[in-house]
């Protein structure tokens, strides 16, 4: 396993530098997953929420933290993003919103914790908008699916986590 890289010879946090880093294309995609009551589910799917529609407001809510991240993330450096993409699909089967954003650049660092972070913050905003009608939902499955780019090449979840 390699060092952290975001603590110095003396342990202590610093933001790493990436500036003599060439500058590649990279790309990651996390996902989310929001577990609830099949009724929450369907006012959600039907957009009759008297809060608006929910999948609308969460898709924003996700770009606009990816955008954030540096804000939100301490040590994570502020990006110049070319795309930032955030699907919500009802699951009726699983009773569940499942989340899955993506986020590319070209640049000197990876955009993993900007995709992170776009998913927690859309499965977040679904809470939030619908934790009247069902206190019960679980926001599960935060995870990296895949990253591409830089020095370290592609990666790929492989696992059944």
């Amino acid at each position: 396993m390699s060092k952290l890289t975001h603590l110095d010879e003396q342990g202590r946090a610093h933001m790493v530098d990436v500036g003599d880093k060439p500058l590649t294309e990279r790309e990651a995609t996390a996902s989310a997953q929001v577990r609830m009551l099949p009724a929450t589910l369907a006012m959600i799917a039907e957009g009759t929420h008297k809060k608006g529609d929910v999948f609308a407001v969460a898709r924003i809510a996700g770009i606009q933290a990816a955008k954030k991240c540096p804000d939100l993330i301490p040590l994570c450096h502020p990006l110049m993003l070319s795309k930032i993409s955030v699907v919500l699909e009802a699951d009726t089967e699983n009773s569940c919103v499942n989340i899955l954003a993506t986020c590319k650049l070209t640049g000197q660092t990876g955009v993993e914790m900007e995709a992170l972070t776009a998913a927690s913050v859309a499965a977040l905003t679904i809470y939030d908008m619908c934790k009247a009608v069902d206190r019960g939902m679980v926001i599960t499955d935060v995870k990296l699916l895949e990253k591409a780019g830089g020095r370290s090449g592609h990666w790929q979840r492989g696992d059944a986590v």
